[in-house]
């Protein structure tokens, strides 16, 4: 391995820790954190759009297969009524006439 003590090598130097309310910082340093948070936040808001979109398919097609259904039931009970009263209609009928 490379000895770092030599002179003329690169020492790597590691991020320190900022804390801005302890801090005091520049107006330049300040506006370069709050570029940076902009940036995270819009690329966080892309994968966070991605999903509401999902979701939101989502809750539209199981509401729009509720609906769907209801009206397919509420047909299929009209069908029902209507054969009943053909039945009537059509049964002999019993009693003394």
């Amino acid at each position: 391995m490379a000895d770092k003590s030599r002179q003329g090598d690169p020492v790597a130097q590691f991020a320190k820790r900022i804390y801005p309310a302890k801090d005091e910082l520049s107006k330049e340093q300040l506006q370069f954190i709050r570029q940076v948070e902009l940036a995270q936040w819009k690329k966080k808001t892309e994968k966070l759009r991605g999903r509401n979109v999902a979701t939101g398919l989502a809750i539209g097609a199981v509401v729009l297969g509720i609906y769907g259904y209801t009206f397919y039931s509420v047909s299929q009970e009209r069908i029902m009524d209507e054969m009943d009263q053909e039945a009537k209609v059509r049964a002999p009928k019993t009693g003394a006439n």
